[in-house]
């Protein structure tokens, strides 16, 4: 074979190879609605002129919920656990991409008043929201937790 016949099989094949180079293309497995999964969730209503508490901090697999009065030197506590399909439950109810839109509101425990909050982890970040039930707009996923909640919660905690 010529030297001049060579030089274009050779450019033909660096052109093919390439080209199947490029079009091989790598496909990603996406989860559905939570890129980031959550670790934990606290909520927490504490204030009130009697100096009142209820703390709830919900894991993967446990509940463990406290409450009591500070006036009255009472203070409750109790464990539980938690089956993964409760779990899945109660975090559905977040979308953690739009929990950033979240908007907190001032505390009222200097009036007397009883403050609600949030505490949502993740790997990445932590959520912490102030009775937020004033954003009316993004409130709706906190509530729908809340309500899940309610579900598993013994009734004395709820």
């Amino acid at each position: 074979m010529s030297a001049i016949f060579k030089y274009p099989l050779k450019i033909f094949f660096s052109i093919f190879v390439l080209l199947i180079f490029f079009s091989c293309q790598k496909t990603e497995t996406k989860t559905q609605n939570n890129s980031e999964p959550i670790t934990s969730i606290s909520l927490s209503y504490i204030g009130g002129s009697a100096g009142n508490y209820k703390i709830i901090k919900v894991t993967k697999d446990s509940i463990h919920a406290e409450r009591g009065n500070t006036t009255n030197n009472v203070h409750q506590q109790k464990s539980l656990t938690l089956d993964p399909k409760a779990w899945k439950e109660l975090t559905a109810s977040f979308d953690v991409k739009s929990l950033d839109k979240i908007e907190s509101s001032a505390s009222i425990q200097s009036l007397d008043g009883i403050d609600e909050t949030f505490q949502i982890k993740t790997p990445k970040k932590s959520y912490i929201y102030v009775n937020s039930y004033n954003d009316t707009i993004h409130y709706g996923q906190l509530q729908r937790f809340k309500d899940q909640l309610e579900k598993v919660l013994p009734k004395e905690y709820q």
